[in-house]
């Protein structure tokens, strides 16, 4: 991918929300479990998130999706109501992803899972091609892999000396986010955008891999349509 990029408004996307996607783990300590378990049955865990940006009064800003109930801030645009960041300490954020299946293609794979999270339903006929609808993920770089050593919380953007069998390895890529596009957000959710000067150095609230998301785009020139 070129290291110059388009970046477009947020006015330019549309929002709408669809049936509720609740997580597979009700604690951290269940989600890990789950992970110990795969981990058995398949080796490694490989997960993909995408990088989604787009940019609001010509800074850019990160598109995120936070679980659990907190106060936010509302942003009205022609076309949405967008959640902005004010955040609860304890709340979990994150980038828009998931993990492969054995085999699964990357690519392919982190393209379904964004569609899994953020396309509108396909039986839903109230958008069309003005709204970019049918536009697709553009997946660029992989801006960052983050390695898993245990069945424990902690990763670490390299594999430690001593660890021999990571237990995941999760990827980052830069999403190319198109001119238009609808983004339908599960209820049970919330869409965030995050805008960089509030990820940078900011590991106490954001923890160290999307803190880090300012740093891993700073290779880029953004042109701002």
């Amino acid at each position: 991918m070129s290291n110059t990029i388009a970046l477009y408004p947020l006015s330019n996307f549309t929002f709408s929300t669809k049936e509720a996607q609740p997580e597979e783990d009700p604690s951290v300590s269940a989600r890990l479990q789950r992970l110990q378990n795969n981990y058995e049955d398949f080796g490694m865990r490989r997960t993909v998130e995408g990088i989604l940006v787009v940019h609001d009064h010509g800074h850019p800003h990160i598109l995120m999706l936070q679980i659990a109930n907190a106060f936010f801030k509302l942003l009205s645009t022609p076309h949405c109501i967008l959640f902005f960041y004010v955040i609860n300490k304890g709340t979990r954020i994150y980038s828009p992803g998931d993990y492969l299946k054995p085999g699964e293609d990357e690519i392919e794979g982190l393209k379904k899972r964004l569609d899994d999270r953020l396309a509108p339903p396909a039986e839903s006929r109230q958008f069309n091609a003005s709204h970019g609808v049918d536009n697709e993920w553009e997946i660029g770089d992989c801006l960052a892999q983050w390695w898993r050593p245990n069945f424990e919380t902690f990763m670490y953007p390299f594999i430690p000396a001593h660890i021999t069998k990571p237990k995941e390895c999760k990827k980052l890529f830069l999403v190319q986010m198109p001119e238009r596009k609808v983004l339908a957000v599960p209820k049970n959710m919330k869409l965030l955008a995050i805008p960089l000067f509030e990820l940078y150095d900011n590991a106490a609230r954001y923890g160290p891999q999307l803190s880090a998301i300012p740093h891993l785009l700073s290779r880029y020139n953004f042109i701002y349509q």
